[in-house]
């Protein structure tokens, strides 16, 4: 515990003198530096936080693709229904790429792995592109470049989960003992709680294995820095932040996304086929349209500032009610994984698991004890379907909970 309140002291501290360094450097520019690029140059005009499309068109049963499917149809209402703002990137030419749903520009090759400690410090030095306003993402900005077009087969890399087109996305050294899916890109959001035994953590994404987890900040065993990929990006300030209002009829709107969000899960446990259909068959406020959230859709509305250990709640704004439940061991204060319309393509049947959010714990059960793993606000899959009396299993590495009869959070797209 003394050594991760130390390397927690070491990482505040670092952040505090990056920051006063960077408030001196723009305190002291020179007011005659007119030809410097302005933070707003060559960017989209894009402000808000509008939602990037997963970019599957391709229909799924729980175990199989399908043929095109209709309303009514069973498994109807998966993200090849609703397709969203269609990735739309431009190379520049310079190193970087810039996005035309999000507004955000992105460095295109991010070298080696580093610690986050050098990446907040190569963000703030950083004059790619001939701009110096560039960032380290927080991991919601970071998640808006997923496509679940990707495939993954356990540990071994298929199609990459970002668009190799633009951003260059390496692998694991499988000559050094990685795997190769050991090349998660971390962002700048710190876990508010701890993962695995105490161990300070940060947010990732993994664009080789299509996941979100937590990773330890240091190791174990040493104490020394942990590294990781860094993607640096600049502009649009806004992305990521949400501006939720209770419209005081069981729904709640974020203006920034443009989505209409059913305020309270129904405390029920399904399926994802029986998700699906669940979602496209609520009436709720007059409204008829609703739909099961993909998976980008549903995490924008994690709030990686809370979590059952830290603010016993979930991590979601309290302005929703979710309902608790009591972990696998029948610990009470946890709560639920919810599913997304989003299919995984991983294992040996790539087509048989789905997306979730765990807006509780993360948990895995690893050497015989259940524990936070990856964090409130990951994002993992769970099989389609099974026997309710199977489950929870675990299963993994770090021995991640299944639960398969996951909770719903419906949302609609606001139109008027």
């Amino acid at each position: 515990m003394k050594k991760h309140s130390n390397n927690l002291m070491k990482l505040s501290l670092f952040l505090l003198l990056v920051v006063l360094s960077i408030h001196f450097n723009a305190c002291n520019k020179n007011n005659d530096d007119d030809e410097d690029n302005t933070p707003d140059e060559n960017l989209p005009d894009i402000s808000g936080y509008p939602i990037v499309a997963t970019d599957v068109k391709t229909f799924y049963t729980n175990l199989a693709i399908t043929s095109s499917l209709s309303k009514g149809d069973a498994f109807y209402g998966q993200d090849a229904n609703y397709i969203g703002n269609t990735p739309s990137y431009t190379n520049n030419e310079d190193g970087t790429i810039t996005d035309h749903v999000t507004g955000l520009m992105w460095e295109k090759d991010m070298g080696v792995k580093i610690s986050y400690e050098e990446a907040i410090t190569k963000a703030a030095q950083s004059s790619l592109g001939g701009y110096t306003d560039w960032r380290v993402p927080s991991v919601k900005e970071l998640y808006s470049l997923i496509l679940f077009t990707g495939q993954v087969a356990g540990e071994h890399a298929i199609d990459m989960f970002i668009d190799t087109n633009y951003f260059k996305q390496p692998l694991g050294d499988v000559s050094t003992g990685e795997r190769e899916i050991d090349a998660q890109t971390w962002s700048s959001t710190q876990y508010v709680s701890t993962t695995m035994n105490g161990d300070a953590t940060v947010f990732g994404v993994n664009f080789v294995d299509g996941r979100i987890k937590g990773y330890p900040t240091y190791k174990k065993a040493s104490g020394n820095a942990n590294t990781m990929y860094f993607r640096m990006l600049r502009g649009n300030t806004d992305y990521g932040k949400n501006n939720f209002v209770d419209n005081g009829d069981g729904t709640i709107s974020d203006h920034a996304t443009g989505l209409m969000w059913q305020k309270s899960d129904d405390g029920t446990g399904r399926d994802w086929q029986e998700s699906l259909a669940y979602a496209e068959n609520l009436e709720l406020a007059s409204y008829t349209d609703w739909r099961l959230p993909n998976a980008k859709e549903l995490q924008s509305i994690v709030d990686y500032t809370r979590s059952p250990q830290t603010t016993n709640s979930p991590a979601i704004d309290p302005i929703f009610e979710t309902t608790a439940i009591n972990d696998p061991e029948g610990n009470a204060g946890q709560y639920p994984f919810f599913w997304t319309s989003t299919t995984h393509l991983d294992g040996a049947n790539p087509y048989a698991s789905a997306v979730y959010i765990a807006f509780g714990d993360g948990q895995g059960k690893m050497n015989g004890t259940l524990m936070d793993v990856h964090g409130a606000g990951c994002q993992r899959s769970d099989p389609k379907s099974g026997d309710i009396n199977a489950y929870p299993q675990f299963f993994g590495p770090q021995g991640d909970v299944r639960y398969v009869y996951n909770f719903v959070r419906c949302v609609r797209s606001i139109t008027e």
